[in-house]
């Protein structure tokens, strides 16, 4: 793979004086994946001298992290050791880099999330521990004159919603915004556990569990990724098949279905399907619309493969919904229960083979990502983490087409492509 120039490497400051001290960090925040998640933005070409230029980027960085100015400090330590932040105003990566090789078109087409293209596309990270810095950011300029945004924010910090909001403001910020049109709210003892006599674990939450047989993190590590288009036709066509559940409950389990049956699983063998829960609306009382961090929970729904299988697609699509409708009451426990467990021992490094890791990201608009020269062409993950992982998000384009982000085993991504199209070619009968 073709590699880029870099042409400098920098840190903005906030561009005025901000707080300091440390903010204290949830039982969400510490459990939650400890690195860094990178994301790309691929922007077409407008014609305007100053597209993307590196001033300009970096004086509206600068003024976003006056606002939000956590990510200009540190991860650090309390005296006690619990993982914080430091808030340092030390500043944020900026990189500067160039493709002669790629023109936006052609990396888009070769694009998939993977461990070349976020070398290719985001800063290196250093470890993700106590003292590092928390937002790295690469403007990648490519030979048509079109620009991919990579980055990589420290998850510890901040969920993928409340990444969002960041980038959504500093794009108003560089429409010419004065201020943030949402403002954030880093108050993460909205989340703390409750007092000691009113603690209450309701739930068993094993989807913060070792499993049984523990997952080789070598082995989890080495995946195949792709992407897979559905149409907005091929969307509806689910659906109608699903009646009664959300466009991500139906995408994800004709995916759970097709999975199973592409790693050729026995039909005795139990299949665990994992999803994260957005609770900021959930809880009561809610979270207010800007807070930055750590707000989604982890579930998971159990069966074995026959049942998957064999099973008419609404039947998995009803066994996700009824694991992803939890409330406050639900989180509260979460919340209460990782108050007493040591949250550095809690699975990180993938899951098993038999079982699926879904996320939604179709809520992330990218009109909201127009930094003034237009909304973004794409916008997804840069890399997968492990196998057994998948992303719903929007397709390229304003055609309501979804896209399908999937990572697996290399052995079985061949058989999975065949299935999935088979099963995509019967919703358009």
């Amino acid at each position: 793979m073709a590699k880029v120039e870099v042409m400098s490497s920098e840190m903005v400051v906030p561009a005025d004086e901000t707080p300091r001290g440390s903010i204290w960090l949830s039982n969400l925040d510490l459990a939650g994946r400890r690195g860094y998640t990178p994301t790309v933005y691929f922007f077409h070409p407008n014609g305007d001298p100053s597209f993307f230029s590196a001033e300009s980027m970096k004086d509206s960085l600068a003024r976003t992290l006056v606002a939000f100015y956590p990510l200009a400090g540190r991860l650090g330590l309390s005296r006690a050791g619990r993982v914080q932040v430091d808030c340092t105003a030390e500043g944020v990566v900026f990189v500067t880099a160039k493709s002669e090789h790629y023109t936006l078109e052609e990396l888009m087409n070769e694009f998939v999330p993977c461990g070349e293209m976020r070398d290719l596309l985001v800063p290196p990270t250093p470890a993700p521990n106590p003292p590092c810095a928390l937002l790295f950011v690469q403007v990648t300029r490519l030979r048509c004159g079109g620009v991919v945004l990579g980055q990589a924010m420290h998850h510890s910090i901040v969920d993928a919603r409340g990444a969002a909001l960041f980038f959504e403001t500093w794009a108003s910020i560089s429409r010419g915004a004065g201020t943030p049109p949402v403002q954030p709210c880093f108050d993460h003892t909205l989340l703390a556990a409750r007092p000691a006599r009113e603690r209450a674990v309701l739930y068993d939450h094993v989807e913060y569990k070792q499993e049984p047989e523990p997952v080789d993190p070598v082995s989890a590590a080495t995946y195949a990724s792709a992407m897979f288009r559905m149409s907005k036709a091929q969307v509806g066509a689910l659906k109608a098949r699903c009646a009664g559940t959300s466009t991500f409950r139906a995408v994800v389990a004709l995916a759970w279905q097709c999975v199973c049956r592409a790693r050729a699983l026995p039909a005795s063998a139990e299949t665990r399907l994992y999803s994260m829960v957005d609770m900021r609306a959930r809880l009561e009382p809610a979270l207010p619309a800007g807070y930055f961090g750590n707000a989604v929970i982890r579930t998971s729904v159990t069966a074995t493969v026959g049942e998957v299988v064999s099973s008419p697609v609404v039947h998995a699509a009803r066994l996700v919904r009824a694991v992803t409708s939890q409330g406050n009451e639900h989180a509260r426990s979460l919340v209460d229960y990782l108050e007493g467990v040591d949250t550095m021992n809690l699975p990180r490094c993938g899951i098993s083979r038999t079982h699926l890791r879904a996320i939604s990201w179709m809520g992330m608009s990218m009109s909201d990502s127009d930094f003034g020269w237009g909304a973004p062409a794409f916008m997804g993950p840069a890399l997968m983490y492990y196998s057994g992982f998948v992303y719903v998000m929007n397709a390229p384009g304003k055609d309501g087409a979804l896209a399908l982000v999937l990572s697996l085993e290399p052995e079985s991504m061949p058989e999975f492509r065949k299935v999935f199209a088979d099963e995509l070619a019967r919703l358009q009968v």
